[in-house]
């Protein structure tokens, strides 16, 4: 998918904006992210977010599910990919209260995915990947507040991650791998979370609700 990619180019522009709440995100369990570094961190796309749609597409491994996430430009701005470690359940409520569109399968070539990765550099549009476990902090506003920490995968959610990631000429930001050298580095990186004050590796979002506007 390329990463310009827009709501009209879905046909979805009429449809009604709708967008998850933070507890529904949050049960999802473990989800690959494809989120734009130049816009921020891990849960930039959501604070940035005015819509979702779900989307799902056919490739040579079967079926990928996704949600993708627009500003009120119309621009996709994240997105959050179905693993084998992720909650089933919780994922298809989820995909019951939001449109949901056919992707169109691209070309997946070595030349292809080389050239969106150089496209979206030079056009600052570059996608990276991580594995998140989405949670909620308690707030006293009146909607709660996303955060993500970092996770590790089984070994079939690793080898699917990394075919998403290639497939979508993103770049990875951790490793894929459930073994005790992924734990070490997963568990060095919130150590220095910690250390940095933001709360036992959490990721915290930066604005309660997406919808407002601060």
């Amino acid at each position: 998918m390329s990463g310009a990619l827009t709501r009209g180019s879905f046909g979805a522009a009429d449809a009604a904006p709708l967008l998850p709440r933070a507890q529904q995100l949050a049960a999802l369990g473990t989800v690959l992210c494809l989120y734009r570094p130049q816009h921020g961190g891990e849960l930039s796309g959501w604070a940035q977010a005015s819509c979702a749609e779900s989307q799902a597409g056919v490739d040579s491994d079967g079926l990928r599910e996704s949600l993708a996430f627009f500003d009120e430009n119309g621009r996709c701005c994240w997105r959050l990919f179905l693993l084998p470690d992720s909650d089933f359940l919780a994922w298809d409520r989820l995909l019951a209260c939001l449109p949901a569109r056919e992707e169109v399968e691209p070309a997946t070539g070595v030349g292809e995915r080389l050239w969106r990765k150089l496209a979206g550099r030079l056009l600052g549009e570059q996608w990276r990947a991580c594995v998140l476990m989405l949670h909620v902090l308690p707030s006293a506003a009146r909607q709660p507040v996303l955060a993500a920490s970092l996770a590790t995968l089984s070994p079939l959610g690793a080898s699917i991650a990394r075919r998403i990631v290639e497939a979508e000429g993103a770049e990875e930001s951790a490793v894929f791998d459930d073994c005790c050298c992924a734990r070490s580095a997963l568990a060095a990186r919130n150590i220095r979370a910690r250390s940095a004050g933001s709360g036992g590796g959490e990721i915290p979002l930066i604005k309660l609700n997406p919808r407002e506007k601060t």
